[in-house]
């Protein structure tokens, strides 16, 4: 009986490993909004550095907000500036959070939801330091209940 447990329990401990290989979070960083009220003006920045440009990454937006946030979406300016680069690429997202059928596409405690939506399918990155940078371009501005925005980033091997 003992043999069957020990067996069982390094069975459940190399299937955890196995599991955890297939992505690696790189970097992940959120901060906090101000008065939970996300004005346009208020834009966090974050940068991180890329030494392996043999894997894929996938880049994410963390958003969380309350129960009380207004809208279904959520519209995006997300300024990308990679290593070497003199111009930095802006790109408008509309990011759905909501639909009339399953609700809050998130994860919830409580009545705070936790968003973590792809912004860029697996691409390889080249080596160096880049900067991120999240506007809210909503037409309520301050953007109310929101409490956090970042940038999370997965290294998935090929």
């Amino acid at each position: 009986m003992k043999k069957l447990f020990s067996r069982s329990i390094i069975a459940i401990f190399v299937s955890c490993l196995l599991y955890n290989c297939t992505t690696i979070d790189l970097y992940e960083k959120t901060v906090t909004i101000p008065q939970h009220a996300w004005k346009s003006n208020f834009r966090p920045s974050f940068e991180f550095a890329i030494k392996d440009t043999t894997s894929l990454y996938r880049i994410f937006l963390v958003l969380r907000h309350n129960e009380k946030y207004s809208f279904s979406n959520i519209y995006v300016n997300l300024y990308v500036k990679g290593p070497g680069q003199d111009s930095t690429l802006q790109i408008q997202k509309d990011l759905t959070l909501a639909t009339s059928e399953k609700g809050w596409l998130a994860s919830g405690m409580d009545d705070i939801y936790e968003h973590r939506i792809e912004l860029a399918e697996k691409q390889s990155l080249k080596a160096g330091t880049y900067k991120f940078t999240l506007e809210q371009i909503m037409r309520e501005d301050p953007l109310q209940n929101v409490l956090n925005a970042g940038i999370r980033l997965e290294k998935q091997p090929r």
